[in-house]
């Protein structure tokens, strides 16, 4: 290969990618973890380097001309496999220090992990781990973490899943709320009853309470939040019945089950790696310990377009 037609600077096509992909420069910045006047500068000297004009400003973001229309497919293709490269690399790595991300729903993190973070605190004092904790779905694939726990198995055929024990959940109110709206028994003395609902839950949480047996309206779900920890502590102040596990809600004494006679709620969970950081012996020493610590309930991990043996 000539490499002398390349008179440009990698990091500054970085930076003209993302800018364009997050649509503004200060949202750019953010993802890189870098000041805004200095991603400016990069992507300027970058147009300088070339050229051309990749972006006009339109308001307060930016939209991209034609000349960066047309540059922008190969340096998404560069960033691609600039993602492969550290993917392989990581992989590669056999060494246990090292830093580790794992992202988790509130409600693991906080309440779940922080017995098995203390175990890999124990056993490997040279790991850094790093906490996502977001009920959105992290991308493996550009390493926005290294192991997730989720809720529903991923179709990506480049991660490597195993499906751990499902936790049980049910429905959680204070007593004096239950009170309030006549100490209910039964499916339909919930009628009467609030709930605290998802923000973007889409009725697919009150569908799955009327399949039970409830007959519940979207008159009974008042309250609506994004934030499975704030919906908890809704819950305990009295504001209506939130679904929250087995294990943060019996623990708590300030609530109790709304229906104790209900059957457990099964949530599922799966343990995700990308296929080739899961190579790695940090990632896939805390990937067997998380493995360990939650029970596992399918076969042994294997990469999801693989068909196991009949």
């Amino acid at each position: 290969m000539d490499w002398r037609p390349v008179r440009f600077d990698w990091n500054r096509a970085r930076a003209f990618l993302v800018t364009a992909e997050e649509g503004s420069l200060s949202a750019a910045a953010r993802a890189l973890g870098m000041t805004q006047p200095t991603l400016g500068r990069q992507v300027t000297a970058l147009e300088e380097e070339l050229g051309i004009a990749l972006f006009e400003r339109v308001g307060r973001g930016l939209t991209l001309t034609a000349g960066g229309l047309d540059l922008l497919e190969h340096v998404r293709r560069m960033g691609e496999s600039a993602t492969h490269l550290s993917l392989a690399a990581s992989g590669q790595s056999q060494t246990i220090e090292g830093s580790i991300c794992i992202t988790a729903s509130e409600v693991i993190t906080a309440f779940l992990l922080p017995p098995v973070l203390l175990r890999l605190r124990e056993l490997h004092p040279g790991i850094d781990i790093r906490l996502v904790a977001t009920n959105a779905v992290r991308d493996l694939r550009r390493r926005e973490a290294d192991i997730a726990i989720r809720s529903g198995r991923p179709t990506d055929p480049n991660l490597f899943a195993t499906r751990l024990r499902d936790t049980p959940a049910h429905l959680y109110a204070t007593p004096g709320y239950l009170k309030r709206v006549g100490e209910p028994a039964a499916f339909a003395d919930f009628r009467r009853a609030d709930f605290i609902g998802f923000s973007d839950d889409d009725g697919r949480f009150m569908n799955g309470l009327n399949a039970l047996g409830f007959s519940l309206t979207p008159a009974n779900f008042p309250v609506h939040v994004d934030s499975h920890l704030a919906l908890w502590e809704l819950v305990k102040s009295g504001l209506g019945i939130g679904a929250v596990i087995d294990a943060v809600g019996d623990a708590e004494p300030r609530v109790c089950r709304a229906l104790p006679s209900m059957a457990a709620i099964p949530v599922p969970a799966w343990l995700v790696a990308h296929r080739e950081v899961h190579s790695s012996r940090r990632v896939r020493m805390v990937f067997d310990l998380l493995v360990e610590h939650f029970g596992q309930t399918a076969p042994a991990p294997r990469p999801l377009g693989q068909r196991s043996s009949p």
